[in-house]
């Protein structure tokens, strides 16, 4: 199983621009590290999260969603891609997640999400395919909203370059 999608963060429109501030590349690191370091300030993010640094660009992860405990690890190399992988659980294929920032011209940056499950589906995970892909597409929105009220509210002020 591969998901897919793309959502733009500064487009070359000057109309769109005046509306909706840019990002700098670096702003927009420094959001997508705050979904590694401080996930629970997302929407429908964990309760909690402890992380740890175990070589440099490599973050072992514990999230708490209630009583439901998950492990990842996060691998980021700055400023350009972070890959989420989840330990194994239960007997539920684990699916990677792949955000990378992409300039495909000038004034223009995306990101790329990419969702791929690292072993084999039951028919009964595939038949959850349609949802869970509306569901990511939904949660990575609501999270590029959130960098986007937090850019307003001036948080990656200090980060301009």
């Amino acid at each position: 199983m591969r998901f897919e999608h793309i959502i733009e963060i500064n487009s070359p429109q000057v109309t769109v621009q005046t509306v909706v501030p840019g990002f700098t590349r670096a702003q927009l690191w420094l959001g997508l590290m705050m979904r590694v370091q401080t996930p629970q300030r997302f929407p429908n993010g964990p309760e909690s999260c402890d992380w740890q640094e175990t070589a440099p660009g490599v973050f072992a992860r514990t999230l708490r969603f209630g009583q439901h405990v998950m492990q990842d690890e996060v691998q980021a190399v700055a400023q350009q891609s972070l890959q989420f992988t989840p330990q194994p659980h239960g007997e539920t294929a684990p699916i990677r997640l792949t955000i990378t920032i992409e300039e495909p011209q000038a004034k223009q940056m995306v990101l790329r999400f990419v969702y791929v499950a690292l072993g084999e589906q039951t028919a009964e995970e595939a038949y959850y395919n349609e949802y869970r892909h509306n569901a990511w597409l939904h949660h990575d929105r609501d999270m590029v909203k959130s960098l986007r009220e937090w850019l307003d509210q001036g948080e990656f002020e200090s980060v301009s370059h």
